[in-house]
């Protein structure tokens, strides 16, 4: 028994201290930007050995998979929360509280957003559906797939027929769709990834600046883009509350 304790406590010792390097990383992220987050940073913020470290954590990659890892994980909950206060019956609603949530969670926390999506995403050939980090982006796109292909289900939407593609997008949605078992036809996958190339693009575009030079406000365009993602999938768009 006191075995069994003592393996337990070292256990639990050795997660708080991954947890303690990953929010310590965290902090110097926010603090010097990805270039200020190292393994030997870390260490002299914790009074640590850069040795010491590595013990937790094999390589600075491995960290920094951690890391992202873990904002991947706060994302997709913060999206699953607002979404989840309004009921299925209104699928509409559920998908604009995603989209604002993500946008709400992306301006609070623009050091992380910006290296989730700017880090290297190994492409679908290459990529380990094993690692956390590819589990945990999987979850956040399952979000904004899963209710698509709850509309679908029951009520299909307009979208391009199939043969309407070109030869090469008709073969990589036949790909992606056998890759995440959607029940949405891959002519309805194009159409998803095309709303969500805009709003992807457009919410980079504001946290890394790049429309200051026109804009102060990006909200109205936000929603701009909102309204049209309803409209393709015959939802009812809803202007966010005052």
């Amino acid at each position: 028994m006191a075995q069994q304790t003592s393996s337990s406590w070292v256990k639990r010792r050795r997660q708080a201290t991954l947890l303690e390097i990953r929010s310590t990383a965290r902090q110097l992220l926010r603090k010097h930007g990805p270039t200020g987050v190292t393994i030997n940073a870390v260490a002299r913020e914790m009074g640590m050995s850069g040795p010491a470290v590595y013990r937790y954590y094999v390589s600075h990659d491995a960290l920094v998979e951690a890391i992202i890892t873990d904002f991947y994980q706060e994302l997709t909950s913060t999206m699953l929360a607002a979404r989840d206060t309004c009921p299925p019956e209104h699928p509409g609603r559920r998908l604009l509280l995603t989209c604002r949530a993500m946008r709400a969670w992306a301006l609070d926390h623009p050091s992380e957003f910006s290296w989730m999506f700017a880090s290297p995403v190994m492409s679908a050939a290459k990529a380990d559906e094993e690692s956390p980090r590819q589990r945990a982006g999987q979850q956040f796109e399952s979000v904004f797939l899963d209710q698509l292909a709850a509309v679908w289900q029951q009520a299909p939407y307009p979208v391009p027929a199939f043969t309407d593609l070109s030869p090469s997008i008709q073969q990589q949605m036949t790909d992606y769709s056998a890759r995440t078992n959607s029940s949405l036809p891959p002519e309805a996958l194009h159409l998803f990834l095309s709303s969500w190339i805009k709003l992807y693009g457009l919410l980079c575009m504001e946290i890394l600046h790049q429309l200051d030079f026109a804009y102060t406000d990006l909200e109205p365009v936000f929603e701009e883009d909102l309204y049209e993602l309803c409209t393709m999938h015959n939802l009812t768009y809803e202007p966010p509350a005052e």
